[in-house]
C-alpha cells in the first residue's frame, strides 16, 4: 500500500511516501532558490510528493539566515528551477508557506525592527541561526544566537500578513509548484495565535 498511487485530490501521487521539509539554509543572495537546491530536490523525485522546506511569505516572516523566500520576483524565478528540475524527474512538490512570528531576531526583520506575535512574550532557550558577519550565504559565519522579543501584531496589522500568505501561494503556483502547504506548527506565527501559552491577547 505504501508503494501503491494515491490520489491526492485531481493530483496523482506514484506513491503514498511523502518527503517532509527540512530547512537547509542554503538559499543565495536575496533569499533566492539556487541550482544546488534544484539538484537537491530533483534528487528526491522519486518520492510520491516533497513539500519544501519553509519558505518565508515575506522580509518579516524570515527566523533564519539564507532560507528561501517567495514573495518576489527574483524568488518566484529561483522556485522555478526548482519546480522544473522535480517534475523533469517525474516528482511532484508543494510549498511550505512559513512566517516564524516570533522565532526570528532583529537582524532578519526589515529595518532591525522586531518580530512580531500574536503577544510580546519571547520564548525561553529559543534561538534562531543569523549570519553574525552579515556577508551573505557565500561568504557569511552562520551562529544560533537567542532570539528577539517580539511585539504584538496591532489588529489592523494582521490582514496584510493574511494577505502575504495569499500571494503567496499565488507565487508558489507561478513558480511551478504542485500545491502549498501552510506551516501552522512548532510555535511559529499560526501557532503563536492558537496557543494560549503563547497568545494573551483579549482581541
Amino acid at each position: 500500500m505504501l508503494f501503491d498511487q494515491y490520489s491526492l485530490n485531481a493530483l496523482s501521487l506514484k506513491s503514498r511516501i511523502v518527503m517532509p521539509p527540512m530547512t537547509r539554509s542554503r538559499a543565495g543572495a536575496g533569499d533566492v532558490a539556487t541550482d544546488d537546491m534544484a539538484e537537491y530536490y530533483a534528487q528526491r523525485a522519486s518520492a510520491g510528493l516533497i513539500i519544501s522546506e519553509g519558505t518565508q511569505i515575506s522580509q518579516q516572516g524570515q527566523g533564519y539566515a539564507w532560507t528561501p523566500g517567495i514573495y518576489n520576483e527574483q524568488q518566484i524565478a529561483g522556485w522555478k528551477k526548482v519546480t522544473d528540475a522535480v517534475h523533469h524527474a517525474g516528482g511532484k512538490i508543494f510549498a511550505q508557506l512559513w512566517h516564524v512570528g516570533r522565532v526570528s531576531h532583529t537582524v532578519l526583520q526589515p529595518g532591525n525592527a522586531a518580530p512580531v506575535s500574536s503577544s510580546a512574550i519571547q520564548a525561553e532557550g529559543v534561538k534562531v541561526f543569523v549570519d553574525v558577519e552579515g556577508r551573505g550565504p557565500e561568504n557569511g559565519v552562520g551562529e544560533m544566537v537567542q532570539h528577539s522579543t517580539p511585539r504584538a501584531l496591532t489588529l489592523d496589522e494582521i490582514p496584510g500578513i493574511i494577505n502575504d500568505y495569499a500571494q503567496a501561494a499565488r507565487n508558489a503556483i507561478a513558480a511551478g509548484f504542485d500545491g502549498v502547504e501552510l506551516h501552522g506548527a512548532n510555535g511559529y506565527l499560526i501557532n503563536q495565535f492558537i496557543d494560549s501559552r503563547e497568545n494573551l491577547r483579549a482581541r
